[in-house]
């Protein structure tokens, strides 16, 4: 029997199927994973749907910080209603005030929005400036997980604060760790941190030879990337991920605090 939950983000509707295939237990799906993940169409949403997985979606409007006009927060709002109608199991955003705190009006209002579908803080989280603060914030407000790498680099680096951060929560709020977890790592992270689910990302690359007539010509901003091909989430090395996690970690349930 499995007894981590293995959450996979996903950059496409293509991505959600195939993690499902593998075995996934839930996914996160995006778009612009290159950017740390925005918002996805309502298409992407609706084609994914039919895939037999627990599906949150990503409310991002744009690259950069986490603090919002009021156009950009509308938009959010828009895309909470629009995607959930599309069938979203639940969301996943998070906003800040210029100072790094959490924005609470704003977060009640998105979690208002949602009615009650499952509401996820992401990684944000990881750069305010007080994160008991902020974890007694989120939990006030009703979220059901947050997402962090303990506010390190990478969750690896930041396992001693993550499992700080499940035994401040107490069971209160779902400690999900991500960031730079692979299936070399994720077993000792896991057992580190005293959690029962992980966040990872687990790509490969698929040609697309289009472009080859005129590879000198791009189409993104001044780091430049290959239009030869794309990123794909990658079934088998999901397979691999579940099976060694699910191998290796050891714990008593009833000590569990994060989920």
């Amino acid at each position: 029997m499995k007894n981590i939950t293995v959450e996979i983000c996903c950059g496409s509707a293509a991505d959600v199927h195939e993690a499902a295939r593998a075995g996934a237990d839930r996914v996160e799906l995006n778009c612009a994973l290159f950017l740390g993940g925005l918002t996805p169409s309502i298409g992407q949403m609706i084609a994914a749907r039919d895939a037999e997985i627990e599906i949150l979606t990503m409310i991002r409007p744009r690259e950069g910080g986490f603090c919002y006009s009021e156009t950009e927060f509308a938009t959010m709002t828009h895309d909470v209603h629009s995607l959930l109608q599309a069938g979203a199991d639940g969301i996943v955003f998070g906003i800040l005030n210029a100072d790094g705190t959490v924005d609470e009006d704003r977060c009640a209002r998105l979690i208002e929005a949602a009615a009650g579908a499952p509401v996820v803080f992401h990684r944000a989280f990881d750069v305010t400036p007080d994160w008991r603060h902020a974890l007694d914030t989120l939990c006030s407000l009703g979220f059901v997980r947050v997402l962090t790498s303990g506010q390190a680099p990478s969750a690896d680096v930041g396992a001693v604060r993550i499992r700080e951060m499940v035994d401040y929560a107490d069971g209160r709020i779902e400690i999900l760790p991500g960031a730079g977890i692979r299936g070399y790592n994720a077993s000792d992270i896991l057992n580190r941190t005293n959690c029962n689910q992980v966040h990872v990302s687990l790509r490969t690359v698929q040609s697309d030879l289009s472009c080859s007539a005129h590879p000198e010509i791009h189409f993104g901003g001044a780091l430049y990337q290959n239009e030869l091909s794309f990123g794909v989430t990658d079934g088998n090395a999901i397979k691999s991920f579940i099976n060694t996690v699910n191998q290796e970690v050891s714990y008593d349930n009833s000590q569990r605090a994060c989920i």
